[in-house]
């Protein structure tokens, strides 16, 4: 049962290193966004644009509500395991959303 609990809390630790990991990530991507490099070409870019970093500012504000909650119930975090689960997925889509962003950026220089 130790075993357990012990595993338990590694895949939690684990998977905040990564958050927090995916954290920083976010952070230098909406820096490159906000970039001139990166400034929209049409209408469809700016939609884009505005989509991005409204996705920013949401994924930020997630990040910081699980941060908190862990940080007040240290003890409870193994019920957290779904929802940095799906917090996770949520920067996999983001960061897929940025790249296909950058591409179109990149047809249209």
């Amino acid at each position: 049962m130790n075993d357990i609990n012990e595993n338990k809390t590694v895949q939690i630790q684990e998977l905040l290193i990564k958050i927090e990991r995916n954290n920083n990530i976010i952070q230098r991507l909406s820096k490159k966004l906000n970039s001139y490099t990166c400034e929209p070409h049409n209408s469809s870019c700016f939609e884009k644009m505005y989509d991005l970093k409204h996705n920013f500012k949401v994924f930020s504000g997630q990040q910081n509500q699980i941060m908190r909650l862990l940080n007040q119930k240290k003890g409870m975090a193994e019920n957290m395991n779904k929802e940095l689960q799906l917090h996770l997925e949520r920067f996999k889509q983001l960061e897929s959303d940025v790249a296909a962003y950058l591409l179109d950026m990149n047809q249209y220089s």
